[in-house]
């Protein structure tokens, strides 16, 4: 998004790059103990693997049976068939309106799924300690929240390269980030994710260290230095 407003022809000195934050006061890690009673209240078996995603990625305000393809709906549900050939026990836990696209493609795989319309956000985070790893998969993204969100509630995360997660991520350390937007390579680095408990502690470490450093509140002096240039008539 920097790039494209110089490319416009907005000064650098006007720019200031502030990442979507994430408020630690309600997306933390919780206990194994804790993660069991979740899913026993989502009905989600404790042994299943659980892959999330949160958001609205078909169109319009309906079934969303129409895929919003910059959210990646077809890779995501690519990903999540190839995944279930490598781990049998997959469970997909879903949010957000609209997700009939997404729904219909995990049946069609036989990939289990449990599917959520929150009335409030703050019961997203309870969701996110259900999760044994996070996938974005959007072509396009000014964030996405789902970045901050899932490593300040210690999930390892994958993602597209897309907005805010190319800076964030850093590969093997806090992350996994695929060079592209291919469902094999996707579900390579999800099997990995999952796979590899070396990688899986690092990463839920690492990922909340760097959600640390992005707290709404870390940001304080970030938007002071922000409006201090702005002129109020």
């Amino acid at each position: 998004m920097g790039d494209y407003l110089l490319e416009a022809g907005v000064p650098q000195w006007k720019l200031r790059k502030i990442y979507i934050g994430v408020d630690d006061k309600h997306f933390s890690p919780v206990s194994d103990g804790r993660k069991k009673e979740i899913r026993c209240k989502l009905g989600i078996p404790e042994s299943a693997i659980v892959v999330g995603s949160f958001q609205k990625d078909g169109q319009g305000w309906g079934d969303g049976t129409e895929p919003k393809l910059i959210k990646g709906p077809d890779i995501f549900v690519d990903t999540m068939r190839m995944l279930k050939g490598l781990v049998p026990e997959l469970h997909v836990l879903l949010t957000g309106p609209a997700r009939g696209f997404v729904k219909a493609g995990l049946s069609a795989s036989g990939i289990p799924h449990t599917h959520l319309c929150l009335d409030r956000y703050h019961d997203l985070p309870e969701l996110y300690n259900a999760l044994d790893l996070y996938l974005v998969s959007s072509r396009e993204e000014g964030g996405p929240k789902a970045v901050l969100e899932s490593m300040a509630s210690g999930v390892p995360l994958v993602s597209t390269p897309v907005g805010q997660a190319v800076e964030l991520i850093c590969p093997e350390v806090n992350g996994l980030l695929s060079t592209g937007f291919s469902p094999e390579e996707l579900s390579s680095l999800c099997y990995k994710g999952i796979g590899d408990v070396a990688l899986r502690k690092q990463m839920v470490e690492s990922g909340i260290h760097t959600a640390g450093l992005n707290t709404y509140a870390s940001q304080t002096e970030l938007w002071l230095d922000f409006f201090e240039g702005i002129e109020v008539d």
